[in-house]
């Protein structure tokens, strides 16, 4: 049996053919799992062109994950298409420019807050609206989340990291609550990926450079492949005692205090 046969997922986050979230969306289709993808006002064109390079197209929903009659929307339509939902894919992230890219003393609060509100916030929002579903399965439901990790600060990142701190800890307070519906909520923190996203980070190159050094298995900026088979493994019964868990996908580098060759 296939690792996500029979599994009905939604994945969010899917922009482009090189996006994180299509690796996984991918990956899924191919272990058994049935899909939906949701995308986001301008970004619903890129969204749907994507799902056409698919195995099996699926169907998208438009989804802002700041709205809550969006939330309520989709729960509604996946509550009518399948009765249940066995994971979601949370790859959502957002900080306007002047929240990144070295400029974190002169950020105004209202560009914090969109970053918190729609990076970390809306895993809870998220997680919520879709707990009805997701904890009728036998072995419950799984959602994750994408992550860079937090617990240090980093060039140019800023108020994302900030904003990926506070996921990091919304992700535990939901596995603390959502643990007895059966529902479980983990993180992959991943290196970084070239990606329409990491694009938007000024300095990016910079920040992805130290990993060519620092990572002892080595990393591929250009591969999210490894990081959505950690995020299906996570999707999948293999994973049903594991909740509250942030699993690194970088090459090791989370792990060394020095640059190791």
């Amino acid at each position: 049996m296939s690792l996500l046969s029979g599994k009905r997922l939604l994945i969010t986050g899917v922009l482009t053919r090189g996006s994180i979230a299509f690796e996984v969306a991918r990956q899924a289709q191919e272990s058994g799992a049935e899909i939906v993808l949701s995308g986001f006002g301008r970004g619903m064109g890129l969204t749907t062109r994507a799902a056409k390079h698919l195995p099996d197209p699926p169907d998208v929903l438009e989804l802002d994950v700041n709205q809550p009659a969006d939330l309520a929307r989709v729960a509604a339509e996946l509550d009518a298409r399948w009765g249940e939902l066995d994971g979601v894919l949370h790859a959502i992230a957002f900080a306007p420019p002047d929240a990144l890219g070295g400029g974190f003393m002169n950020t105004p609060a209202a560009s914090a807050i969109t970053a918190f509100e729609t990076s970390a916030f809306s895993l809870k929002a998220l997680a919520g609206a879709l707990a009805p579903l997701l904890e009728t399965g036998k072995h419950g439901g799984s959602v994750v989340g994408l992550d860079f990790d937090a617990s240090v600060a980093w060039p140019v990142y800023d108020w994302m990291g900030v904003a990926k701190a506070a996921l990091e800890s919304v992700s535990r307070y939901l596995a603390r609550d959502l643990g007895p519906r059966g529902v479980r909520v983990n993180l992959v923190s991943a290196g970084p990926i070239e990606t329409i996203a990491a694009g938007g980070i000024p300095g990016f190159d910079q920040l992805a450079s130290m990993w060519h050094t620092g990572a002892p298995l080595g990393w591929d900026t250009r591969d999210a492949a490894p990081v959505a088979a950690a995020v299906c493994f996570l999707l999948s019964d293999h994973a049903r005692a594991i909740t509250g868990e942030i699993l690194h996908v970088d090459g090791g580098f989370h792990a060394m205090g020095a640059v190791v060759r």
